[in-house]
């Protein structure tokens, strides 16, 4: 929440500052599932993110996730976080802003006050929020709308997975968030994570719905590439990527056919995409690893970046 004023002004110039972003994030990695990194949050917070997690619904490592983000744990010496706000007018340990506060804040502690300073009213006030904002289906977006940038989630999902101990129910898709490995793709998966939750339509192009092939397009136009308008015209574009070197950003297509493949989604780490199903269903995280319709792979940000 602490760039929230800045929003408008930075969305006439994302392009550049999240490529990047996304490259730094690209070269400093980040942190895998698994690893249980519970030890760094302070014993009271950590059973405060866990017993708000359980009444809302939410992985209690994204709450942790944001906790880090926003003031350390509490720990943070910034204006704000334990009196006053700051430069955005963000206040207490979650950084709400006053409107969000006025509509999410609960009294977490049960002690007849709604204190934003207080960690026991603002996380549970947190996991309110990400819940009202589609939390835990479609976590991005939930994320996103806690702070609007594509840069924030990542960093918050990154806390998040380091936080897992592998079976502590983060869900496949906050593991499933490597760093992008060029500016290019990276700008690719933004765009493709802003449209999850987005209805699929045949023949959609967004910005309200999209089909499997108006996603990719509108992806990699986002990035600066031109590609065709539906998945066997794409396909044909290429380049082709063998099975087991894909990347993220890479197209993955299925359902071959006459005329070349009829499905195309976005590989977000090997085995997993992002793709816009079909009728009655919305743009999602899903598997491919498992699925015998694979066609194969392309690769089209090497168009870029060979320029």
């Amino acid at each position: 929440m602490t760039v929230r004023l800045l929003v408008a002004a930075a969305g006439l110039l994302i392009a550049i500052p999240l490529g990047l972003i996304l490259a730094f994030t690209a070269l400093s990695g980040s942190v895998g599932c698994g690893q249980g990194q519970d030890g760094d949050i302070p014993p009271d917070y950590l059973r405060m993110y866990q017993q708000a997690g359980q009444s809302y619904g939410i992985p209690w490592q994204v709450l942790a996730g944001i906790g880090k983000a926003e003031s350390d744990h509490g720990r943070g010496t910034g204006v704000g976080i334990r009196d006053g706000a700051n430069h955005a007018g963000a206040r207490g340990p979650m950084q709400f802003l006053g409107s969000t506060w006025a509509a999410y804040g609960v009294d977490g502690n049960g002690d007849g006050r709604t204190d934003v300073y207080d960690p026991a009213d603002a996380i549970p006030s947190t996991g309110k929020y990400l819940k009202a904002s589609g939390a835990p289906a479609d976590m991005y977006r939930a994320i996103w709308r806690y702070n609007h940038a594509d840069w924030y989630v990542r960093r918050v999902l990154d806390f998040a997975r380091g936080y897992s101990s592998g079976s502590a129910g983060v869900g496949e898709e906050l593991c499933a968030l490597p760093a992008a490995p060029s500016a290019v793709a990276g700008r690719v998966l933004a765009y493709a994570r802003m449209q999850l939750g987005k209805p699929y339509a045949w023949g959609a192009e967004g910005p309200g719905a999209f089909d499997c092939s108006g996603l990719t397009m509108r992806a990699y136009q986002y990035a600066g590439i031109l590609l065709p308008r539906v998945a066997a015209h794409q396909w044909r574009q290429g380049p082709a990527v063998a099975r087991g070197r894909e990347q993220p950003g890479d197209l993955v297509f299925m359902h071959p056919g006459v005329g070349g493949p009829g499905h195309v989604g976005i590989v977000v780490t090997p085995g997993q995409m992002i793709h816009a199903p079909h009728t009655g269903d919305i743009v999602r995280y899903a598997s491919y690893s498992a699925r015998s319709d694979v066609v194969g792979f392309t690769r089209p940000a090497s168009l870029m970046e060979k320029k």
